[in-house]
């Protein structure tokens, strides 16, 4: 087990810049990895912005030019902004590394997150994150998208960024799609984590219908609020946030899973 530190560094008017609290990150890297400070998980929210992992594709960017971050981080291309919950938790992990456990100790503090507020969510084998399921393809309303022929998936030329709101990620709800409701990108530099989750508290999801999510075009993205059908802010989700990190990261056993070898 080990102590894990909050801090809050700003919110709504406060919100902090991207740049800021990725030198923030970088700072508090170097300090963890020298063992001067604990286990520590930075808890923000940004003013809008792209970032951009190292695996993101140039179609899967803004059509119109928005400005992107190219960011250290594993993962694709995602949007931050008001209305999101952004947490950047930094922890040292003994070696071997083991970024898979790490990233579903992650998921599963968000899944209780959910939880708690009545949003029953999951994951999606192949694809990190926290989702909220989706109807089963044959039990979904069409809305004019032929299910046996999906063009997101079939037709080459075919860009959901320019079709409008019949594709677009932020109404994957109204189409009874699975869709994300907290993406994940991490990275691990000297045995220590950087990066993290960003949680969709209430935020205008349509920001997300610039890009191509996550590289992932046959589903889309929610938000808690969306999902209750109440407004619900970050004040509120963010005590639970902290409790439920705590549990996970905290109580952790961060030793490397053991992996199974098949027998000859």
């Amino acid at each position: 087990m080990s102590e894990l530190r909050f801090v809050r560094m700003g919110f709504g008017t406060g919100a902090v810049e991207y740049q800021e609290a990725w030198d923030e990150q970088r700072r508090v890297h170097a300090a963890r990895f020298l063992d001067e400070i604990p286990d520590t998980c930075l808890l923000l929210e940004h003013p809008p912005v792209y970032t951009a992992g190292r695996r993101t594709a140039d179609n899967e960017r803004p059509l119109d030019g928005t400005p992107v971050v190219d960011v250290d981080r594993g993962g694709k291309i995602t949007w931050h902004g008001p209305g999101q919950l952004v947490g950047y938790p930094i922890q040292k992990l003994p070696r071997p590394v083991d970024v898979v456990a790490h990233l579903r100790r992650l998921e599963e503090a968000m899944i209780r997150v959910c939880a708690e507020f009545g949003v029953e969510t999951s994951r999606v084998e192949g694809r990190a994150g926290v989702w909220v399921l989706g109807d089963p393809v044959d039990g979904r309303p069409t809305g004019g998208l032929s299910l046996d022929f999906d063009p997101r998936l079939a037709d080459e030329e075919f860009d959901p960024r320019l079709n409008g709101p019949q594709y677009a990620p932020s109404n994957a709800g109204q189409r009874r799609e699975d869709r994300k409701i907290c993406a994940m990108g991490i990275r691990v530099a000297k045995g220590v984590t950087m990066h993290g989750f960003a949680l969709n508290v209430n935020p205008d999801t349509s920001s997300f219908d610039k890009i191509i999510p996550c590289g992932i075009r046959d589903a889309g993205v929610t938000s808690l609020a969306y999902e209750l059908g109440r407004e619900l802010t970050i004040d509120e989700v963010l005590p639970v946030v902290e409790k439920h990190l705590g549990d996970v990261l905290g109580n952790a056993d961060l030793r490397p899973r053991e992996v199974e070898r098949a027998s000859a």
